[in-house]
């Protein structure tokens, strides 16, 4: 299978995972500080709009593989996502939250479908476009913490083998998330790190996609 097919599957099943930087430890037990941290993420992000650069790291496991991207994400409430990949070669993936759309313009090619099943439980970025998933969705506890950062473990009330843990990294002065970590039970990893965070209004239409003329269109 052509490896970014295969780093789109990764994404899609929600097995966005990455290396957590070096904390100091505090109590990992702290639910005063956990609650101070989600009421702050809830803060920023809850019903709000955003879009970040991001550089990617994706692994295979079973292969060995890890490969690297970068582009750049948009996510509006509830669960319209936009990503664009400009490198190694560029591709989107796009969602109203209903359809799902991954657009390949150098094959000239679309593969489409229903979203629910990719993003469910939070895969695929699902929370980052609805913060409040978290506390439904997930069981949550306090990871590595020091005086700049913040780590939160998030484990899924409904099992998932493609969704095992995700590990959220937030700066504690803004509240901005700069590291999602997904792992599945298979040991696959990706690493999303993202910058450049702005919060603003994207164009609803940007959430939506009309497939080109004489493109081909693959039913997932």
């Amino acid at each position: 299978m052509n490896r970014s097919i295969i780093r789109l599957i990764l994404l899609l099943t929600g097995t966005l995972v990455l290396t957590s930087p070096a904390f100091c430890n505090t109590s990992g037990q702290d639910t005063q500080l956990k609650n101070e941290i989600l009421a702050g993420i809830e803060q920023r992000y809850a019903h709000k709009s955003f879009s970040a650069d991001f550089n990617q790291a994706a692994r295979l496991a079973a292969l060995d593989i890890t490969e690297t991207a970068t582009g750049q994400a948009w996510f509006s409430h509830p669960g319209k996502m936009r990503w664009l990949y400009l490198s190694p070669d560029r591709h989107e993936i796009i969602t109203n939250g209903k359809e799902l759309w991954i657009y390949r313009p150098d094959e000239d090619q679309v593969m489409t479908g229903d979203a629910a099943p990719f993003f469910q439980t939070g895969a695929g970025g699902a929370f980052l476009s609805d913060i409040t998933r978290i506390k439904t969705d997930f069981t949550i506890e306090l990871g590595k913490t020091d005086a700049s950062y913040a780590q939160l473990i998030l484990t899924p009330k409904k099992e998932n083998p493609d969704l095992a843990v995700i590990r959220i990294t937030i700066q504690r002065k803004t509240h901005e998330i700069e590291m999602v970590v997904t792992e599945n039970i298979y040991g696959d990893s990706t690493r999303f790190i993202f910058s450049n965070i702005r919060f603003n209004d994207p164009d609803p239409a940007m959430f939506n996609f009309t497939i080109p003329d004489g493109t081909s269109i693959i039913e997932m």
